[in-house]
């Protein structure tokens, strides 16, 4: 099978890594250098994803597209795709609704996955699974973290990717089910302390939620991203002085961008939990998974790569319907579940299950 992976950062190139050793891959970007540094494993292949029409002309030739670009260019990548004829499994955190594509898709007779990657993705797979083991889920949570091993004030965190993207998780609303109806809250109005694998992290709710506010019921459902202790705190100060405006963003960036910007190997950490009946008995179902950088890639982009290329192996053996499909629908199905969950296993990424009598607090 030939592929097309998008975008030669991070995310991409740990894709291409891992697909490259059963197929035949070619990685599209528009920096020469990013392209040249995967030519190991990955034939380098100029595109420009501001031109939709080559876009469209490029991924025809192809069987496949992993879509590992900027948010901003997810939701024409992916119309490129159905234009194109050409099956995608895109990571981008598109800001747009790819499910307005949907009957597109199956008239074009493909398969679109979307938000493929580490959190949205993986976090709805087994949030999925969960969903589907359970009669009725009360309450679900995901508690996810992408951070730097060694913490360094004054922000305590290390940025990997957009500064500006990172800003905007403080300031966009986050969207929960709560009493069984979705509402929007504050991001930084009511942050939570938690112990995860022996670690102590704030955690604040983001609106990483997406599709799973349509596909599953629940009288709870949340996502709440963690950070180092002593990071939200500064946020906060920033945001309420009125540094997040948009007026003063630009100067906000130049100041703090520097002061997470450091040497520091990171790990990913994410345990996903649902509280509800199964057989008329009250149970919580949790998964819980921890990664750190190896082989060359950081963590977040082994999590979030590798979960791309492990779907991008379901969609192009043909066995998911054509449409756009989420996520979580992949964690529903108990096959494609269990060939997801082992197939993280064996890329060294620690996942485990585990289910018990619901807490108190739950």
């Amino acid at each position: 099978m030939k592929i097309l992976v998008l975008g030669a950062g991070n995310v991409g190139s740990a894709a291409a890594w891992d697909l490259a050793k059963d197929f035949e891959v070619y990685v599209g970007d528009v920096d020469p250098k990013k392209l040249e540094a995967l030519r190991e494993f990955a034939t380098p292949l100029k595109v420009n994803a501001q031109d939709f029409e080559a876009l469209v002309e490029t991924m025809k030739g192809f069987e496949l597209v992993v879509g590992a670009l900027p948010g901003r260019f997810g939701y024409t990548s992916v119309k490129a795709a159905i234009k194109a004829g050409v099956d995608m499994v895109d990571v981008s955190f598109m800001p747009e609704n790819p499910l307005e594509l949907r009957n597109e898709a199956e008239k074009a007779q493909v398969t679109i996955v979307f938000d493929a990657g580490f959190a949205p993705g993986l976090s709805h797979i087994l949030m999925g699974r969960i969903w589907g083991e359970l009669d009725t889920l009360d309450s679900g949570r995901i508690w996810v973290g992408g951070l730097p091993k060694e913490p360094k004030p004054p922000l305590y965190y290390r940025i990997t990717w957009s500064p500006k993207d990172l800003i905007e998780e403080y300031t966009r609303p986050a969207r929960v089910i709560r009493g069984g109806a979705v509402n929007a809250v504050d991001p930084l109005g009511e942050t939570r302390k938690i112990t995860l694998n022996g670690q102590e992290f704030e955690a604040f709710p983001s609106d990483g939620l997406r599709s799973l506010l349509e596909s599953v019921r629940a009288g709870t459902l949340e996502e709440w991203t963690l950070r180092w202790p002593g990071h939200l705190e500064r946020m906060k100060v920033l945001r309420e002085l009125g540094f997040f405006k948009e007026e003063y963003l630009d100067f906000t960036l130049e100041v703090i961008a520097p002061l997470m910007d450091y040497e520091s190997p990171d790990f990913s950490i994410m345990l996903v939990e649902g509280v509800g009946s199964k057989d008329r008995e009250q149970e919580r179902i949790s998964y819980f998974l921890y990664d750190e950088e190896r082989e060359g890639f950081t963590s977040m982009s082994r999590v979030t790569g590798f979960t791309a290329a492990i779907i991008a192996r379901i969609v192009g053996e043909g066995s998911c319907v054509y449409g756009v499909i989420p996520p979580e629908i992949l964690g529903m199905r108990p096959d494609t579940f269990s060939r997801i969950y082992n197939e993280v296993l064996e890329r060294g990424i620690t996942l485990r299950r585990e289910e018990s009598a619901p807490s108190d607090n739950s």
